[in-house]
């Protein structure tokens, strides 16, 4: 059937009278001209290079946090319905004086003080090794500026330290949690746990060892911790095995106490390459305006695993926490129902 020019008009004046129109996008405008989440969304959420993801909501406004690449030291990027990304400033474009440019990783963000945290893996030049650094600023923007003279941990003598993961706890109390590199150097690699200070600059306290590498799937290796609490448990989820091939995954282990002891899954992983989604891992867990846990991880394409032949990118899964158990529903990449933003 064809329209007349006048029958078009005549339709597109209806449809804003009511308030909605259908963009060709398949996302819903109302009238106010704000947008409504989609109905459904495809995995990877954002496809290009974005390895070891970290997403934290401010205002209405979701941040992304990724390693170095193309976009920066701290490559960000922002969502208002965390299905559609834009890649922003870097977040961190001067690093600190001890640190190697070229080797920032894994960085997440944390809100205290009325300030915003970013806590960063870059390569100490003094100990030739990767250490912890933290960066501050009043903005989850950034741009994120290097607190402190040094490194606030830097294990030299267990390989080094990375992956810094902060969490607050439903009491109030900040920890941050890392692991030892050991792993690039062939000694065993931890997850610790350490209270950190009101304003997330310092570490106070002693370390404490959650977890270590001590299962087969895990290989050499347990890194990217995540600690969050649901229903009086802490679930540590982390992720195992060697980042650049199909057999890294993420498993998790489970406390009534913040510093243990940790029990890990007998059914770990949970997580693990499937179809063309090889390699998913460096999860952290967010919740959305509707209360869903999300898991945010990266992964490689199948047969284009390594940085020679692919690229890690940012993916979406649901994840849900109950009764000491840990189900995610990925990896996907048919369509799913969309978060609420």
């Amino acid at each position: 059937m064809k329209f007349s020019f006048s029958r078009s008009r005549a339709l597109l004046a209806a449809l804003l009278t009511s308030g909605i129109l259908l963009l060709p996008s398949g996302t819903l405008a109302g009238g106010s001209g704000a947008p409504v989440a989609a109905a459904t969304f495809k995995n990877p959420v954002l496809d290009i290079n974005f390895p070891d993801p970290f997403i934290l909501k401010a205002g209405n406004v979701y941040h992304a946090y990724a390693t170095n690449g193309v976009n920066g030291n701290v490559q960000h990027a922002e969502s208002r319905d965390l299905t559609h990304w834009k890649v922003v400033a870097d977040a961190l474009p001067t690093l600190p004086d001890w640190a190697q440019p070229g080797l920032t990783w894994a960085p997440e963000v944390s809100h205290l003080g009325g300030k915003y945290q970013l806590y960063f893996t870059a390569r100490d030049l003094d100990s030739d090794k990767q250490c912890v650094g933290v960066a501050v600023s009043g903005s989850p923007a950034g741009p994120f500026t290097p607190a402190g003279r040094g490194p606030i941990v830097c294990q030299a003598s267990e390989g080094g330290s990375i992956d810094p993961s902060p969490f607050v706890d439903s009491g109030g109390a900040a920890y941050l949690l890392w692991k030892n590199d050991g792993n690039c150097c062939g000694l065993p690699t931890h997850v610790y746990l350490q209270k950190l200070s009101a304003d997330g600059l310092h570490l106070t306290g002693k370390p404490t060892i959650l977890i270590q590498n001590d299962q087969a799937w895990e290989g050499s290796v347990v890194e990217a911790p995540t600690l969050h609490k649901q229903g009086g448990v802490y679930y540590l989820l982390y992720s195992g095995g060697a980042y650049d091939s199909s057999g890294y995954a993420v498993g998790y282990a489970t406390s009534t106490k913040v510093g243990g002891p940790y029990r890990q899954a007998a059914e770990n992983p949970v997580l693990v390459s499937r179809g063309m989604v090889a390699g998913p891992g460096h999860q952290s867990v967010f919740s959305d305006a509707g209360g869903q846990t999300w898991l945010v991880y990266h992964a490689w394409t199948n047969g284009l695993i390594g940085d020679s032949l692919g690229y890690r990118s940012m993916r979406l899964d649901r994840v849900t926490f109950s009764s000491g158990k840990v189900k995610v529903s990925g990896p996907t990449t048919t369509p799913q129902p969309a978060p609420r933003p």
